[in-house]
C-alpha cells in the first residue's frame, strides 16, 4: 500500500476543516484534507452567527465570503401565534461582529474550501477514510479514494472535521449518548415568493423561528437567501411525527401555521423533502494522542439557535492554537487550552436549549417590559458569544435565566 506523509491530516472539508487549515497554512504548516464527498453538496446548517465572522477573518477568508454574495444577516426574529419578538445582533452585550450571512451550505461550504487550496491546503475529495491507527508515535490514517487505489498517509497530528459522519468517534469507540431527546428535521429549500412589505414583520435579513400556539416543544426555521430561495424546516420530537411522507407532513404543518401559511402562500416547493432523526450526539473525548476532534464531530446539541457552525469555527481555533504549540515543542494541556473552554460556550448553548424546550427560554424572549440590557445579552448569546464569560447567561445560564424572568414579570 501506497505510503505518504503530511504534517496535519484533517478529515472532512467542510467549515471546522476548512478554517483549521486555513489557520495552519497561514502558520506555515502543511495540510491534507481528505474529504469522503464531493463539493458542493446540500446540508442544513445554513443561518451563519456573528461570531463566526472572527474565525473566517483569522483563517484568512473573509474576503473569499464577503464576495461569494450570500444573504445579509443582522438578527433573528421570533413568532408564536401574536407574540413576535426580534433581537438585533448589532445590538448586544458582547463586542465583536454584529452581522454575518444566511448561507446555502453547499457554496459556502466549497467557498472556505476552495479558500483553504487556495491558501495551500491539499483537499482531496472523493477520499474515504477506512481505517485509523493512534497507537503509534504518530496517527495513520487508510484511505480509499474512489477512484485509485487504498493508500495510508502518516502525520503528525489528526484533526477530525467530518461532522455528522463523525470518523473518529466510530473506528474508535468515542461515541457517546447525548443526553438529549430523540427529535426529528424535516426540511427543504424552496423558491419562496416572499413579495417585498407584502407581509408585516418579515425581515430577509433575520431567520425567522416560528413556534404554533398549541405546540410550543414542535419550531419551524425559515432561513431566506440571497437568490429567492429560502430553507424551511420543522423540528418535534419523533413522535409528534406520523408515518406519511415528509413532503406531506412539513406543507400540512406550514399551512396549519398561521405566519408561515401566510409567507408561504405563493412558495413554489421544488426540491426533494428530507428528514433527519436523532441528530443530537456526544462523545467521550474530545481528543487523544495526537488527535483531536473537532465541530458537530465533537457534540451536536440541537439546530434551533444555529450555533453548531460556530462551535466548529471555535473548536478549530482553539485546537489549531494549541497544535501549533505543540508542532513547536511546547508543552500543551489539551483539556484545558482545548476541551475546557471550548466547553464553555457549548454549555451556554446547552442551557439555551434546555431552557427553549420546557419553556423558560421562550417566555423569556416574548415577556414585554424586558430591560435593555438583559435583551442585549441575550442577543449576544444568540449572535454566538456564548464563550464571553462575562455576560451571566454564559457564565452562570441557568441562575440568569430564571433570576432575570422572575425580576421581568415582578416588575410587569
Amino acid at each position: 500500500m501506497r505510503q505518504e506523509k503530511s504534517e496535519v491530516v484533517i478529515i472532512g472539508a467542510g467549515p471546522s476543516g476548512a478554517v483549521a487549515a486555513g489557520l495552519l497554512r497561514k502558520a506555515g504548516r502543511t495540510v491534507t484534507i481528505l474529504e469522503k464527498e464531493a463539493f458542493p453538496r446540500f446540508v442544513i446548517g445554513e443561518s451563519l452567527l456573528p461570531q463566526s465572522m472572527e474565525f473566517i477573518e483569522a483563517a484568512g477568508m473573509l474576503r473569499d465570503v464577503v464576495e461569494a454574495g450570500f444573504q445579509f444577516k443582522n438578527g433573528a426574529a421570533f413568532a408564536c401565534g401574536n407574540q413576535y419578538a426580534c433581537f438585533d445582533f448589532r445590538d448586544k452585550f458582547s463586542p465583536g461582529w454584529g452581522t454575518t450571512y444566511q448561507v446555502q451550505r453547499g457554496p459556502f461550504d466549497k467557498v472556505l474550501a476552495d479558500a483553504a487550496q487556495r491558501m495551500g491546503a491539499d483537499v482531496r475529495y472523493n477520499h474515504e477514510v477506512t481505517a485509523i491507527d493512534v497507537e503509534g508515535e504518530k496517527p495513520v490514517v487508510t484511505v480509499r479514494p474512489k477512484d485509485g487505489e487504498p493508500y495510508q498517509i502518516t502525520g503528525e497530528f489528526l484533526l477530525d472535521a467530518s461532522g455528522y459522519g463523525r470518523v473518529l468517534p466510530r473506528l474508535l469507540d468515542l461515541e457517546a449518548p447525548s443526553g438529549l431527546p430523540v427529535r426529528q428535521a424535516i426540511f427543504t429549500h424552496i423558491e419562496d415568493r416572499i413579495a417585498r412589505n407584502a407581509v408585516a414583520e418579515f425581515d430577509r435579513n433575520k431567520i425567522l423561528i416560528s413556534v404554533p400556539p398549541d405546540e410550543t416543544d414542535v419550531w419551524f426555521w425559515l432561513i431566506p437567501f440571497s437568490n429567492g430561495r429560502s430553507s424551511i424546516g420543522v423540528v418535534g420530537r419523533k413522535e409528534q411525527f406520523d408515518s406519511r411522507d415528509d413532503r406531506t407532513q412539513l406543507l400540512d404543518r406550514v399551512s396549519r401555521t398561521p405566519n408561515l401559511a401566510a409567507l408561504l402562500e405563493n412558495a413554489v416547493w421544488d426540491t426533494p423533502v428530507r428528514h433527519i432523526v436523532g441528530y443530537s450526539a456526544n462523545v467521550k473525548a474530545l481528543y487523544g494522542r495526537n488527535f483531536a476532534l473537532l465541530g458537530n464531530t465533537t457534540e451536536f446539541l440541537d439546530p434551533v439557535f444555529s450555533s453548531g457552525v460556530t462551535i466548529a469555527f471555535k473548536s478549530s481555533d482553539l485546537a489549531v492554537k494549541a497544535l501549533l504549540k505543540q508542532l513547536d515543542g511546547e508543552p500543551v494541556d489539551w483539556q484545558q487550552e482545548y476541551a475546557k473552554p471550548l466547553m464553555v460556550g457549548v454549555e451556554a448553548f446547552r442551557s439555551f436549549v434546555t431552557s427553549w424546550y420546557d419553556r423558560r427560554l421562550q417566555e423569556l424572549i416574548f415577556l414585554p417590559g424586558k430591560k435593555p440590557e438583559v435583551t442585549r445579552m441575550i442577543s449576544a448569546v444568540l449572535a454566538g458569544y456564548a464563550w464571553d464569560e462575562k455576560n451571566p447567561f454564559v457564565s452562570k445560564p441557568e441562575r440568569r435565566l430564571v433570576s432575570v424572568k422572575a425580576a421581568c414579570e415582578l416588575a410587569a
